[in-house]
């Protein structure tokens, strides 16, 4: 007893009071009277005194192991420690799951993992899960990109951008052209290297499935065109097609107008039958409103029923055009349209998950064609330019 008053005696002073002068004063409260005469023996409050010896009555001498560790049963400190270490390996572990699939892209993406995961996990537990150096990472925090990683990054983004608006179908070459055009200075090899780190692959083309019907007795003009499709002016050469496009119960019939010049639809219209009424002469009188026609334009097409019917014939004649049309089973005398027709199955149509409405169509075709098509797709036709670009450049 008396050795223990003088390890307390000791510590009298103490303002934040040791484990050991607590557990001295906790052996001390059970052979005095009172927790007060020992409190009072002692100089401390006796509140406090009771707090210990109830702490010390749970946990025994695991009661007061040192500020911020937990309190636990002294018996069980050896599995305390293994607990303790197993839950530091499974975080590291954790940490290295995440992070994994980082190490091996460079510092920033490694700083940008920690940065994001700062308050979840311990910064310099990290830095030794990930072999990262706690030095690099608070460089980057004040500087996390450098000229060339702003760049490389600022590329992917346009390359990826680009490649989505043309609806995942051009490729190198197309998206190259789009950069140089955007002010990038950037070749084709490495836009096709960078395109493979992104995982970007343009679709494959599908075949296109010949549709015309030319078993008929009526007008049939000699071709004209002889596959000449670069034109010097707007309104000289005219070409159109029908196609075919599969909706709910039914087919539905697209007949386009295109002015070579420029390529672009000039008119078009939507139907549920293949007459003249319903197709070609409509088609051809939404051209005529939309771009003033010219005498001797040549008008090229198929031999379907819909071109060479008397009532669309005279319909030409009446504004003084010049029908050409196809040699017999002959689609690439008008390979524009076909090409055309292609590119609208493959960019819009094939990509629909169910078959569309007719209603749904038509906003989808009308979409393509005036806002897309006409006004923001790039033409190869027309040394990569959009219509308007190739109209202002040719003023």
């Amino acid at each position: 007893m008396k050795l223990i008053i003088k390890l307390l005696n000791m510590n009298e002073n103490v303002r934040h009071y040791d484990p050991i002068f607590k557990e001295n004063a906790v052996l001390l409260s059970y052979i005095r009277k009172t927790v007060s005469e020992t409190a009072e023996e002692l100089g401390i409050n006796p509140k406090m005194l009771s707090k210990w010896r109830s702490a010390y009555l749970k946990f025994g001498k695991g009661s007061f192991l040192g500020v911020g560790i937990k309190r636990v049963y002294y018996e069980n400190k050896e599995i305390y420690e293994l607990e303790k270490k197993l839950a530091d390996s499974q975080l590291r572990l954790e940490i290295l799951e995440k992070g994994l699939k980082y190490m091996n892209q460079g510092k920033h993406v490694i700083c940008n993992f920690i940065h994001q995961n700062r308050d979840k996990y311990p910064l310099y537990t990290m830095f030794e899960v990930l072999g990262a150096s706690h030095s690099t990472y608070y460089l980057w925090t004040k500087q996390p990109f450098s000229k060339r990683e702003i760049r490389v990054n600022l590329l992917k983004k346009e390359i990826d951008s680009i490649f989505f608006e043309f609806k995942q179908y051009k490729g190198v070459i197309l998206i190259t052209r789009e950069l140089n055009n955007r002010g990038f200075k950037i070749s084709e090899a490495q836009v096709s290297f960078w395109m493979k780190e992104l995982g970007l692959r343009s679709k494959v083309k599908k075949k296109f499935k010949v549709t015309t019907d030319s078993k008929h007795n009526l007008c049939i003009a000699s071709n004209l065109l002889k596959r000449q499709f670069k034109v010097d002016e707007p309104c000289k050469v005219w070409v159109s097609d029908i196609t075919y496009i599969q909706i709910k119960r039914r087919f539905s019939y697209l007949t386009v107008v295109m002015d070579l010049y420029d390529r672009k639809i000039v008119g078009w219209h939507l139907s549920c039958e293949l007459s003249t009424k319903v197709t070609t002469l409509p088609a051809f009188e939404k051209a005529i409103i939309n771009r003033p026609i010219r005498d001797g334009l040549i008008f090229h097409s198929d031999k379907g029923s819909q071109y060479a019917s008397k009532l669309f014939t005279n319909k030409l004649a009446e504004y003084n055009c010049k029908p050409s049309m196809n040699r017999t089973a002959d689609s690439l005398d008008n390979a524009v349209m076909e090409s055309f027709f292609n590119t609208l199955k493959r960019e819009v149509i094939y990509k629909q998950k169910r078959l569309l409405t007719t209603g749904e169509l038509k906003i989808v075709i009308l979409e393509y064609i005036e806002n897309w098509y006409n006004k923001k797709r790039i033409h190869s036709s027309l040394n990569y330019k959009t219509i308007e670009e190739f109209n202002n450049y040719n003023l």
